[in-house]
């Protein structure tokens, strides 16, 4: 109680100290109250201020660009630790957070890869507060990155694009396959894309990424080809790219692309056939052929290069040629 008192009377005089003065404030008043007996009169609403918190930090993300899905991510993951930790935001200490993040690994039986991206949106939570003279200091600042393991993740082979090109049994199927495996877009990006919003003499089509962000993305001739050949056979109105098959042929959703794909999958014998497969596999190429990290950072949309890096997966036997070119 005494420790939480202090913690009050450090931050509501933050804009007025600076950091020098600050620190002498806390030894005063550790000083002063060290034989007082402090005892708790009601319970001190921490709800609503919590609330407010939450509410500022999500507008403050939303004005940096953020999605809606990604907001409501952060909001999820805040709530729950809220609500687990049952603290004012101001007094929650680091001992708190690790205990909560070590209890919900084991609770939930969670990857090191989710308990680092849940750190990380905390991280970000507290930070705001910091900059914003909410609280003196980040508790996640003595929470480090959670070391995970790298796996290398599996793209698709030529010999298993052209099976899967082969045992298509509509237009549809084979130009969506074909558009996945040339602009390395994202899935959700493709099913938003409509007829004309395709430049057939470039080659190219403008799509919105994640945060809303619009790049250009580009196609081969076979795509081309095999996208003209499926809009021609269509006998709808519908304004979408990709519809179902069935009447009254509305926009595709994400969910039907990826059943059609796993059921393709199991039917050839191909492992781990989904849309983002197709985008790792791009990007794969393209590094093996030698495009620039920074043109493929931007054909893929990234925002950090270092995500780049992660679905450029180098083939071990580039590896090989480049230590036999470069080091005998």
């Amino acid at each position: 109680m005494k420790q939480q008192i202090i913690t009050d009377v450090i931050q509501k005089m933050l804009p007025h100290l600076d950091n020098v003065q600050l620190k002498q404030l806390q030894k005063v008043l550790e000083a002063t109250l060290l034989d007082c007996e402090i005892t708790k009169q009601g319970n001190v609403e921490k709800t609503n201020e919590n609330l407010k918190f939450v509410e500022m930090f999500i507008a403050s993300k939303r004005i940096e660009g953020c999605s809606e899905k990604t907001l409501k991510y952060y909001r999820a993951t805040i709530d729950v630790m809220l609500t687990s930790i049952d603290k004012n935001v101001c007094h929650i200490q680091t001992e708190d957070l690790r205990s909560y993040l070590t209890e919900y690994q084991i609770k939930k039986q969670s990857s090191r890869v989710t308990i680092d991206n849940i750190r990380r949106i905390l991280s970000s939570f507290f930070s705001w507060l910091e900059d914003e003279d909410y609280i003196l200091k980040s508790p996640v600042r003595r929470i480090h990155k959670v070391k995970t393991a790298i796996n290398i993740k599996e793209t698709y082979t030529d010999e298993e694009l052209e099976k899967m090109r082969d045992h298509c049994t509509n237009l549809r199927d084979l130009a969506i396959i074909d558009m996945l495996a040339s602009t390395g877009m994202r899935i959700g990006e493709m099913v938003l894309l409509n007829k004309s919003d395709i430049n057939f003499n470039e080659r190219e089509c403008v799509v919105f990424g994640k945060g809303d962000k619009e790049r250009v993305v580009y196609f081969d001739a076979r795509t081309k080809i095999h996208l003209q050949k499926y809009i021609t056979s269509r006998r709808d109105d519908t304004p979408a790219l990709f519809v179902t098959l069935r009447s009254p042929h509305e926009r595709i959703k994400i969910g039907g692309i990826e059943t059609r794909l796993r059921e393709m999958g199991r039917m050839l014998k191909i492992d781990k056939v989904h849309p983002h497969k197709f985008r790792r596999t791009l990007a794969t190429m393209a590094i093996d052929k030698g495009m620039p990290i920074e043109q493929l950072q931007q054909l893929l949309g990234h925002k950090r290069i270092d995500t780049t890096l992660q679905y450029a997966m180098v083939k071990q036997s580039n590896v090989k040629q480049a230590h036999r070119k470069y080091i005998g």
